[in-house]
């Protein structure tokens, strides 16, 4: 059988399966909360590997072994960091934000900030603002595309329109349920993949051996093997990988992730989850070290005019490596990654108008003649609509995208959103002090600062010819890595945080009580 057969026969059982679990999952909908959250549903083990395998997506698995092949072994820095930056603003804020939201049975994280801050303008801002992480779903879609082009050897068109089809047939009846059930399961094929690529890289297959490979790529270029590569701002220096570990501390709190800490059946089991999440969450980024033996083998042929591109270093390298039926049964190992973000993300910007919009703003105004049953109906309705709406504009937002580097893509959606959540959420979770007032400078601080620095908008130019003349060239250079430029927008956006705080009206005391709430 030919690579395109096998491709088909093993993605012809990929969607049976995953429609399946989305069968499974939408029998355990029992109604619009349950969809949203799949509230305390879940023990720790399968939603850690859910949890891991959302946070580590199609980015993790195709987008960092394409900067690797670029850039060399500088970007396990990247790999094993930003686990290390996730689940510890994981390990900060899980408490809390498990304890509070379900006690005020929130269904999303604009919901939780809202009602933790008694603001809806705080509520709706983090829901408009979510909607960035189109870019984000869009970044996976470019992904999937990218592998069903060159497993089943389909046209760009028809590889995008597999990709968003698959996703429509198991998240929009499933919800948070089939959302989580696939991801677990994805997440078990993504580590024994992640392990294979370990072993193979330390064997150095394809290239000899290890220190075969390792004189391949030195030759190629010597910045390959070096710990820091200062062709690209993510890898240039010690700043490059602090500035990654720390952007990456609200990641894990961003809604398509974060909305799965309320599926934990209980508290007790909250360390446990942790442990599990964070092993798993290491063990995944072992998928970069692919990149080094694409490059090894492959040279320098998928970037030179002509290639196909960095981030198709993976597959290709299983191409030419492997037996056609391993290299077919591997990528779908790959598009498990894929699916793995994109079904979360469906999940949380369908949350964003059928829960934080309708349910929250225009229900109390217009339909609170309904009763709750009518309302949980409605929302649930305009839950699955959306969801089909979110994917179909994401495709096409993927269609104009499809040439970026996965990772740096993602980011375009994630870095503002995460330098947004550092003073609301993040020092929200440590220090009580926060205000309502606080919260949303420091939230619109993060969001738009981000947005300034890595669109460009701030230049070190304008220092010029000043005692801060070499400090406008290093912003310059590193306002180019979207990491950079979360980390600093998310520290300002503390630091603006805690000031207004400190100047405006306290929340009531109250309040504070029921956030601290053991019970909850």
């Amino acid at each position: 059988m030919s690579l395109y057969e096998w491709s088909r026969l093993f993605l012809v059982l990929y969607i049976i399966v995953m429609v399946g679990f989305g069968y499974i999952g939408s029998k355990r909908v029992s109604g619009a909360d349950d969809y949203a959250t799949a509230r305390a549903g879940y023990g720790p083990l399968v939603l850690a590997l859910a949890f891991a395998s959302t946070a580590a997506s199609g980015a993790t698995f195709l987008g960092l072994p394409g900067l690797t092949y670029n850039y060399g072994l500088s970007t396990l820095w990247i790999a094993f960091l930003y686990p290390l930056g996730i689940y510890t603003g994981i390990l900060i804020c899980q408490r809390t934000i498990a304890r509070y939201g379900n006690f005020a049975g929130v269904r999303s994280i604009p919901e939780y900030l809202g009602e933790r801050y008694r603001s809806e303008a705080l509520r709706l801002s983090a829901a408009v603002f979510s909607l960035i992480l189109l870019f984000y779903l869009a970044g996976q879609l470019v992904a999937g595309l990218v592998m069903f082009e060159m497993m089943l050897g389909l046209s760009q068109g028809w590889a995008l329109g597999i990709t968003t089809t698959v996703l429509l047939g198991y998240v929009t009846f499933g919800g948070a349920h089939a959302d989580i059930l696939t991801d677990g399961l994805q997440g078990l094929l993504m580590v024994f993949l992640a392990l294979a690529i370990l072993v193979m890289f330390f064997l150095g297959v394809g290239n000899g051996g290890l220190q075969s490979l390792l004189e391949n790529l030195r030759e190629q270029d010597v910045r390959l093997v070096s710990p820091f590569n200062s062709g690209a701002a993510i890898t240039a220096s010690v700043w490059a990988f602090i500035s990654l570990t720390i952007a990456h501390i609200p990641l894990g709190l961003l809604p398509h992730i974060g909305n799965k800490i309320w599926a934990l059946k209980n508290e007790k089991a909250r360390i446990r989850f942790l442990v599990m999440a964070f092993v798993f969450g290491l063990i995944l980024p072992a998928i970069t070290l692919g990149g080094a033996l694409a490059r090894g083998v492959l040279g320098d042929s998928l970037i030179i005019e002509g290639g196909n591109g960095a981030n198709t270093a993976l597959p290709a390298l299983f191409l030419e490596i492997f037996p056609t039926w391993l290299a077919a049964l591997l990528g779908v190992g790959i598009l498990a990654a894929i699916m793995s973000t994109a079904d979360g993300l469906v999940i949380s910007t369908s949350q964003v108008f059928a829960n934080d919009v309708y349910r929250r703003s225009i229900a109390p105004r217009w339909h609170s003649h309904l009763s709750n049953t009518v309302l949980d109906k409605n929302v649930l309705i305009i839950s699955r609509f959306i969801t089909v709406l979110t994917l179909l504009g994401s495709a096409g937002l993927a269609w104009f995208v499809i040439d970026m580097n996965v990772v740096l893509l993602v980011w375009v959606g994630i870095g503002g959103f995460a330098a947004a959540l550092a003073g609301p959420l993040v020092l929200g979770s440590v220090w009580l002090g926060v205000t309502r007032a606080g919260a949303i400078y420091g939230f619109w601080t993060g969001a738009i600062l981000f947005i300034f620095i890595h669109g460009g908008l701030i230049s070190g130019s304008w220092l010029e010819n000043t005692t801060l003349e070499n400090f406008g060239i290093w912003f310059d250079f590193y306002a180019t890595s979207p990491y950079s430029a979360a980390t600093l927008a998310g520290l300002f956006a503390v630091m603006i945080t805690y000031l207004v705080s400190k100047l405006t009206e306290d929340l009531p005391t109250d309040h504070i009580s029921e956030i601290l709430r053991k019970d909850a």
